[in-house]
């Protein structure tokens, strides 16, 4: 009977803390700030749109470079740029290989 005790304790904490880092995990992939830096159309290889209502705290915009993913605010000159700059170059990539031709 005292192992029962011991052991609801236990899945209990066990939950709690499985439930929390669920929860930090899920808040890291989203953006807290925006960065003032800007970059070159060429670097930017796409983008994803992050929204409030995705768990997050702030309306963004998430930049894929090379490297690293870069927050952007949405409402920016700069970022409005570079989403068309990468809108563009997809169209051109998809026009590109729809009009091909072979012999």
């Amino acid at each position: 009977m005292a192992s029962g005790r011991v052991w609801l304790p236990a899945v209990l904490c066990s939950l709690v803390i499985l439930t929390a880092f669920i929860g930090s995990t899920q808040s890291a992939s989203c953006c807290m700030m925006f960065t003032s830096r800007r970059f070159p159309c060429q670097r930017l290889m796409g983008y994803t749109i992050q929204t409030i209502i995705s768990s997050c705290d702030i309306n963004a915009v998430i930049f894929h470079l090379p490297a690293k993913f870069v927050c952007a605010d949405p409402s920016s000159k700069w970022t409005l740029r570079g989403m068309k700059c990468v809108d563009e170059r997809r169209r051109k990539m998809n026009w590109t290989k729809g009009n091909t031709t072979s012999a």
